[in-house]
């Protein structure tokens, strides 16, 4: 059991955690009513797809209500800054709306994303925490500047399902490579998936990206690092694919034709016949062939499904925390 779910560091047993995700989707409503009568407020500051909808059917498995407020469509602008003189074009201070939403819900759900200018401020999460402190209530993170909790767990599922079915004789390899992209995208997922996997430690952990694209340390400690794509593939069982921006130089792009970092069918012969993954959505042909996400090596379909019951163990957790 655990209050806040906001990241690894949050999961005490998550060996059980992953047992009860499977119990889910073996039956969905095998506690039917545990969250009855309770609410989940999901705040979302950025748009959500898999996140929204997954949370919502995970919530209603269990019994619970569940409000979704797209702040950022339809709230007012929002201080953060302490002590701010609100002369601007923010109408509502966290410490004014925060302790309203504790009252309103039993848990609050926040979907946030990093601005990718200021890296600071970014890393400090002073959205997500200010919530935490002001709400009195537990928190969830459906993704946040740095990290995305909910998807990570069900990264994992989907490994250890995988392993359950086609056990391996040694340690899996799992290998996080970069992807090209034509944005900069944030470091949430990455940064998430390589904290979830060295936590896990049941595999051999490489990351595989071009010179300047380091992820910042505290997330990577563990894993095999290497500029070189070909290494990294050779004899992988799983191959998670995923742009991220610049940490060192914050929220730059790679520049130039980076074509060559897209996983395709030939590159993936160096591989243990590997699974891919993605957390989606993906642009096809600049992140993923075509030919690798409709091919056998795909589970990004599988991984997705696997948000359901990642949220709904994390749910039961806290509501039993509570009740």
């Amino acid at each position: 059991m655990f209050k806040n779910f906001l990241s690894v560091k949050d999961v005490s047993n998550m060996d059980l955690l992953i047992q009860q995700a499977m119990m889910y989707k073996e039956n969905r409503h095998t506690r039917a009513t545990l969250g009855a009568g309770k609410k989940i407020g999901l705040l979302f500051f950025n748009p959500s797809m898999r996140t929204r909808l997954s949370t919502q059917i995970a919530a209603s498995n269990l019994g619970m209500e569940s409000i979704v407020y797209n702040i950022d469509k339809e709230g007012w602008k929002m201080e953060f800054v302490e002590s701010a003189v609100m002369n601007g074009d923010a109408v509502e201070h966290i410490k004014d709306a925060a302790p309203v939403l504790g009252q309103y819900f039993d848990i609050l759900g926040i979907r946030t994303f990093p601005g990718l200018t200021d890296r600071e401020a970014d890393y400090q999460e002073t959205l997500l925490h200010y919530f935490k402190k002001y709400t009195g209530i537990p928190i969830i993170s459906m993704e946040s500047a740095t990290v995305h909790p909910l998807q990570s767990l069900a990264d994992i599922l989907t490994i250890e399902e995988q392993l359950i079915h086609n056990p391996l004789a040694k340690k899996p390899k799992v290998v996080l490579t970069w992807a090209p992209h034509i944005k900069p995208l944030p470091q949430c997922v990455v940064n998430s998936f390589s904290q979830w996997v060295n936590a896990w430690g049941k595999s051999d952990f490489v990351i595989t990206h071009p010179p300047g694209f380091e992820l910042e340390k505290g997330f990577t400690e563990g894993a095999h690092i290497t500029v070189n794509q070909k290494e990294a593939l050779e004899d992988a069982d799983f191959v998670y694919v995923k742009n991220w921006s610049s940490y060192e130089n914050y929220g730059s792009m790679a520049t130039g034709d980076m074509s060559e970092w897209m996983l395709t069918l030939d590159k993936l012969k160096a591989t243990n016949n590997a699974k891919v993954m993605h957390c989606l959505p993906v642009r096809r042909n600049v992140e993923l062939s075509d030919e690798v996400l409709d091919s056998n090596h795909s589970l990004v379909t599988q991984q997705a499904g696997n948000r359901v019951w990642s949220a709904q163990a994390v749910l039961s957790s806290m509501l039993e925390n509570i009740l």
